[in-house]
C-alpha cells in the first residue's frame, strides 16, 4: 500500500512512475524556469494509457523518469493520486492546455518548432499558433518518418533551428523520441503534445467541454474511432493496477 502523507509533496510515484503535483499555472511557471537553463528540459503529460504502456516498455519508463516535468494528464491520474496518497489535485494538465497556456504567456518572446503529424499539418498548426499567440516559428517537420534516416533529418532540422520550445506530436513514439535524441535537439524545452497539432491545424477536434470535465474524453474518442478500443482496456488495466498497489 502506498504511503499516505499529510502534506502535499512536490512529486509522487504512481505505479513506479514520477508525477509532479502541479496545476496548470504551476506547470507554466516551471516551463518559464526551463527557459533559463542551458540544457533541454523534457515534459511528459502522463495519462493512464501511458502508465500502462510503460509497465511493459523499459524505454518509455526511462523516458518518463528522465523528464524534468511530469504533469497529471487525465482524471484517472487525479483519481490515482487521491486513492494512493489521499491528495486532491486541483486539475489535470494536458498537453494541449499546457502548450496553449504557455504560448499565451510567452509566445511572442520565444521561437517554436512544430514536429509531428501528417505532412502539411505542422505548417498549418504553426500558422494557427502564429496568428493566435504571436509565436515566432523556428521550423516545422512532419512526423511520418519512413525510416531512421528520415528521423535523423528531422532531428537535424530541429538542431539547426535551435528553438526555445519544441512541440512533438508523434503519438506513442513521442516520449521515447525526445529522450533518445535529447542531446542533439538543441532546444530549451520539449513537450510531447499528442494530437495538439491536428487540433490546431483543423484536421481534428477536441471532445466537447462537458465531456472533458466528466473525464469521458477517452470514450468520446473511441466512439469516433472504434479502432481505439484498446485504450479503454488500458484504462481498465490502470484502475486494476492502482487498486492492487493500494492494498
Amino acid at each position: 500500500m502506498a504511503d499516505r502523507s499529510t502534506s502535499s509533496p512536490a512529486r509522487v510515484e504512481v505505479l513506479g512512475l514520477p508525477l509532479d503535483l502541479v496545476d496548470l499555472e504551476e506547470a507554466v511557471q516551471r516551463l518559464e524556469s526551463f527557459l533559463l537553463t542551458p540544457t533541454l528540459d523534457s515534459v511528459v503529460t502522463l495519462n493512464p494509457e501511458i502508465v500502462v504502456r510503460a509497465q511493459a516498455d523499459p524505454g518509455l519508463k526511462q523516458a518518463i523518469h528522465e523528464a524534468s516535468l511530469v504533469t497529471p494528464d487525465g482524471v484517472g491520474m487525479l483519481w490515482a493520486v487521491r486513492a494512493l496518497y489521499g491528495l486532491e489535485l486541483k486539475e489535470r494538465v494536458t498537453g494541449i492546455e499546457l502548450a496553449e497556456a504557455f504560448l499565451a504567456k510567452k509566445g511572442k518572446a520565444i521561437r517554436v518548432f512544430f514536429l509531428g503529424a501528417r505532412p502539411g499539418v505542422a505548417e498549418r498548426a504553426a500558422a494557427y499558433a502564429r496568428t493566435r499567440f504571436g509565436v515566432r516559428i523556428a521550423g516545422t517537420h512532419h512526423g511520418y518518418f519512413k525510416d531512421e534516416e528520415e528521423a535523423v533529418r528531422a532531428v537535424r532540422a530541429v538542431r539547426q533551428a535551435a528553438p526555445d520550445l519544441l512541440l512533438v506530436a508523434l503519438g506513442e513514439r513521442q516520449e521515447k523520441f525526445i529522450a533518445r535524441h535529447k542531446e542533439r535537439l538543441a532546444a530549451r524545452i520539449a513537450i510531447g503534445v499528442g494530437g495538439t497539432l491536428d487540433v490546431w491545424a483543423g484536421v481534428a477536434r477536441r471532445a466537447p467541454v462537458l465531456t472533458r470535465r466528466l473525464g469521458l474524453e477517452w470514450a468520446w474518442r473511441v466512439g469516433l474511432d472504434p479502432r481505439r478500443w484498446r485504450r479503454g482496456l488500458r484504462l481498465l488495466r490502470f484502475v486494476y493496477l492502482v487498486r492492487r498497489a493500494k492494498r
